[in-house]
């Protein structure tokens, strides 16, 4: 059996920017918003989650599906980011830390795909 999924810095990664969105979203206005922030809190978690799922698959085609999903959630997330900041939710300062965790997290999703068109 290879390494355990928490041991990908894909994961983690993505672990780092479920914690973030949570604490986000613990803060007043944010939390009040109840529609934006479980889409939120979906959008991220589902990163960490789909990576998890992909990594414990045993099929190509699900690895790169579940990847895949990880990859575009992490657009949903970074995207929100704007209306979270036009709507005075986040800093621009906070708003930049966000996009770039989405970026790290997406870049490393899309080290694990390019490693399934190796096999």
């Amino acid at each position: 059996m290879g390494e355990p999924f928490e041991n990908s810095e894909a994961w983690k990664s993505a672990r780092v920017l479920v914690n973030e969105v949570y604490s986000l979203c613990r803060r007043e206005p944010l939390c009040r918003d109840f529609g934006l922030r479980y889409q939120l809190q979906r959008a991220a978690i589902s990163v960490m989650n789909n990576i998890a799922e992909g990594w414990e698959s045993l099929h190509v085609a699900e690895k790169r599906q579940a990847y895949n999903i990880a990859r575009r959630s992490c657009g949903e997330v970074r995207s929100m980011s704007y209306p979270l900041l036009d709507n005075k939710f986040i800093s621009t300062t906070e708003q930049t830390n966000l996009q770039k965790l989405c970026i790290l997290s997406g870049k490393l999703i899309s080290g694990l795909i390019r490693s399934l068109n190796d096999r």
